[in-house]
């Protein structure tokens, strides 16, 4: 059973697609039931996987490919996080998807399309080798393409061609450092503290930064994020989950896994490895923000912040102090629960009020007070305002850069968080303080239960995640498990 319950997780979304693929359009309320009948599924043996690793219990699985070389997935702290987070935000991104879309075309092909996205994730969360990773890191980008591009518009599909070109170019760059590497030491599984000691060490440095710069694509890494604002042309649901769960989240995470699992902070420090690393984050952390501020589209604006957010991630793993590795941990659940709300809310915005740029935004918060007290949260949160979750992100950063006697970073994190409100507080003060235009004052439906719930629920754990740090169970929490179990000697 303990072999079997990797699959059996991985099965839920994939087996799903495969439903889905064969439903017409016509048979919406089996779509959605099959829909919602996976998300669940999912949740149910993550749950199982939670109290099994609590409980001391190991998952593993391999599936032989070619001798000496397996499909392997691992169940370890670090794949927990990860899938956890995806499988819960699956669920609420199902939910407002399905009210979203509504009656819209093409939606089994959508539907399909979009648990195939989250089957690859998950694959990629639970990867155990580098072979594995990377057999689901390209098959998300196969997955994502068809929903970039699901309106079929000449934006989108400019847009979808631009993103395969800029991550099939990354994967291109992965793929060389991957068999360049085996090529010296063999197949690589992910360990704790890594295994190339032996290793060539001017070799190891051309690879790490082949390796980087492939992730770095899904990761929006400057100069290498140019596809992610052009792929705000797709529907809000898409947009929520290519920001929040799926494809810049399986960069970030990657590019975790190489520092920690495939080379060892030890290595990474004596190769001079880590320093260009953070400072390419802290480039793309300012750039981010100073483009998100240059934005009136609300998407835009949001995608740029995202550019700039997700880079906390790697900053954390580049730093190597126990409190930057947690505050870079911590940020893949905090900035997940607080952007993929904003995307909710940029949906529902534009939906209900054709509030698509932030000038449209006048008065929006008497019309729409609980999508705007949602969005507001988040907000708030990417600020870096207490108690939300991005406080939490930034605090242990910044302590985490003066015990890595990195002092330059709160520079950086300071001047992040100025831009952010720069770029954030006009909204929230257009929404709340300036009163609509004449006409179109009165309130309006915020839509349907699953349009506005889904946004109340991940701003409210974006507030309980920040006000409850301190109990072991919050994210922060399990952040130190990780650090405990998997990075410390």
């Amino acid at each position: 059973m303990m072999a079997w319950v990797p699959e059996l997780t991985l099965a839920t979304s994939g087996l799903t697609a495969l439903v889905i693929f064969f439903l017409s359009d016509r048979r919406a309320r089996l779509r959605t039931s099959v829909n919602l009948l996976g998300a669940v599924t999912k949740l149910v043996f993550v749950a199982f996987m939670l109290h099994g690793a609590e409980q001391g219990a190991v998952y593993e699985s391999r599936l032989s490919l070619v001798p000496g070389l397996y499909l392997l997935l691992r169940v370890d702290a670090l794949s927990l996080l990860f899938v956890t987070l995806s499988a819960v935000l699956w669920l609420l991104t199902t939910v407002y998807a399905i009210a979203y879309l509504r009656d819209g075309p093409d939606l089994s092909r959508f539907f399909g399309f979009f648990s195939l996205c989250v089957a690859a994730t998950t694959g990629i969360a639970l990867a155990g080798s580098l072979v594995t990773f990377f057999i689901f890191y390209e098959l998300l980008t196969l997955a994502t393409y068809p929903l970039v591009v699901h309106k079929g518009d000449a934006a989108s599909m400019a847009a979808g061609r631009r993103y395969l070109a800029y991550t099939m170019a990354g994967s291109a760059l992965l793929l060389v450092g991957i068999v360049w590497l085996e090529g010296q030491t063999g197949p690589i599984e992910f360990t704790r503290h890594g295994t190339l000691a032996d290793a060539d060490a001017g070799s190891l440095r051309w690879i790490f930064l082949l390796m980087v710069a492939g992730l770095g694509v899904k990761a929006a890494i400057v100069p290498l994020h140019g596809w992610l604002p052009a792929a705000m042309v797709a529907p809000a649901p898409v947009s929520a989950l290519l920001h929040a769960v799926a494809v810049v989240k399986a960069g970030a995470f990657g590019i975790v896994r190489v520092v920690y699992d495939v080379y060892g902070v030890s290595l990474v420090n004596e190769l001079g490895l880590g320093l260009p690393l953070a400072v390419a984050a802290s480039i793309t952390i300012v750039y981010g923000s100073v483009r998100a501020l240059q934005q009136s589209d609300i998407k835009r604006r949001l995608a740029f912040s995202t550019v700039s957010q997700v880079s906390y991630i790697a900053l954390g793993a580049a730093l190597f102090g126990p409190y930057a590795t947690m505050g870079g941990l911590v940020h893949l659940v905090h900035q997940g629960l607080m952007k993929i709300t904003l995307f909710f809310c940029a949906g529902a915005l534009a939906e209900r009020i054709g509030a698509t740029r932030v000038e449209q935004l006048d008065g929006a918060g008497r019309r729409m007070p609980l999508t705007m007290l949602a969005f507001s949260i988040a907000a708030l949160g990417m600020i870096g305002v207490p108690p939300v979750a991005g406080f939490v992100s930034k605090w242990y950063l910044g302590y985490g850069a003066l015990q890595a006697g990195q002092a330059w970073v709160l520079l950086v994190l300071a001047a992040s968080s100025l831009l952010n409100a720069a770029y954030f507080l006009p909204l929230l003060y257009r929404a709340w303080f300036v009163h609509a235009p004449e006409g179109s004052t009165r309130p309006v439906p915020e839509g349907a239960a699953g349009l506005i719930a889904p946004p109340l629920v991940t701003a409210a754990a974006a507030l309980f995640a920040g006000g409850l740090a301190a109990f072991a169970w919050s994210p922060l929490g399990w952040a130190t498990i990780i650090i405990q179990r998997t990075y410390t000697p």
